[in-house]
């Protein structure tokens, strides 16, 4: 099973592009936080991690629409690996596919960020009622020669 679930930020807001074939593709990078306290030191200690997020179709759209930068948003996807060659060197890469997502709100009152009940914002399946395409193979090229 490929499965990754993260909660997180987006670092910057979506870069959406349309393939040839016009289906939207948006890029995201998302920020993930851990904390806790040194064992030795008691100092309190923070780690963040980046993640690249890429979406399509529908998906990709409403989150271009609806995100900006620093929005939570809380993801369910598939990791990716890739390559590409630049300057003679192989580069890899690792990305998380979007199939489902959800908008974060904060609790009344200021209290813990938890995703929204409602489901709003969930992209499961279109409002029609039809199953949402999932994309099975490498997604189509853009007609630029960027490596993602």
């Amino acid at each position: 099973m490929n499965k990754v679930i993260i909660m997180g930020n987006l670092g910057q807001d979506p870069d959406t592009r349309y393939m040839p074939s016009g289906t939207a593709a948006t890029n995201i990078s998302v920020a993930t936080n851990r904390s806790w306290k040194d064992k030795d030191t008691g100092e309190k200690k923070d780690e963040t991690s980046w993640h690249r997020c890429v979406a399509f179709g529908k998906t990709a759209e409403t989150i271009s629409e609806h995100f900006t930068k620093g929005r939570k948003i809380l993801i369910e996807g598939r990791l990716r690996y890739g390559s590409y060659e630049k300057d003679g060197h192989t580069n890899y890469t690792t990305e998380i596919v979007i199939e489902r997502f959800e908008f974060v709100e904060k609790k009344a009152g200021g209290g813990d960020s938890r995703p929204n009940p409602a489901g709003a914002g969930s992209t499961a399946a279109p409002p029609d009622g039809q199953p949402a395409p999932t994309p099975t193979g490498p997604p189509e090229e853009f007609d630029d020669d960027i490596p993602f």
